[in-house]
């Protein structure tokens, strides 16, 4: 069985947590307080980064990589479009959830307000705050042009970019951040990605201090 050293609410984590699950690959989710920098992990990852998981008899690091090498190992059902033009904006979305919006929204609101308390940094910082509650409303905006025109994300079918988008939101949506009555296009979206049995252990996560809104797991929120 696959064994994947996680942080709950980690965005990363969850995005490979999902495509493991799209695939039906059982996983052993193995929870690594990686900020101690345990020897153990640091073996498995001198990085000292979340996720790290042993599949094939493989230790790999960093989300990305993880999910190609589950694509590339595991075509069907598949994340990522043949086409070479189509598989390139899956890719370029990808990259705007994992840097842009992680930088802009996710490490100002998520890692400000439970992070830094899990870790012990001291309190949230008002000022990234604000900024992650004001960045998040041109993503938003964004995700809904792009809806306005696509049926996914990348295009008429599911792949990897609507699962690290998920991934983010749902980490902030454990914690109400997420204003879905900004978008009903958005809101819809995530209807339809939450909906999906990939999606039940991520909506069955439990963060000790951290108790998730009513509408967490709820499929019709």
């Amino acid at each position: 069985m696959a064994r994947l050293f996680h942080v709950p609410l980690s965005p990363f984590c969850r995005k490979v947590r999902l495509s493991l699950a799209e695939k039906k690959i059982e996983v052993e989710l193995v929870e690594e307080r990686y900020w101690e920098a345990d020897p153990d992990f640091l073996r498995r990852n001198p990085a000292a980064k979340v996720p790290v998981l042993r599949l094939d008899g493989i230790m790999m690091s960093e989300s990305a990589p993880i999910c190609e090498y589950i694509e590339e190992t595991r075509p069907e059902p598949s994340l990522l479009p043949s086409d070479p033009v189509a598989r390139l904006e899956v890719r370029r979305l990808v990259s705007w959830f994992d840097d842009k919006f992680h930088h802009e929204v996710t490490s100002n609101l998520l890692y400000e307000r439970v992070n830094k308390k899990m870790t012990g940094q001291g309190y949230p910082d008002s000022k990234n705050v604000k900024a992650g509650a004001k960045a998040i409303k041109y993503h938003l905006d964004y995700m809904t042009w792009l809806l306005d025109n696509r049926r996914w994300l990348a295009g008429d079918h599911m792949t990897l970019a609507d699962f690290a988008a998920a991934a983010h939101f749902s980490s902030l949506d454990y914690i109400s951040d997420v204003d879905w009555n900004r978008s009903a296009a958005v809101k819809d979206w995530y209807a339809k990605i939450k909906s999906r049995p990939a999606f039940r252990s991520i909506l069955a996560d439990q963060v000790s201090g951290f108790p998730p809104p009513r509408h967490y797991n709820d499929l019709d929120f």
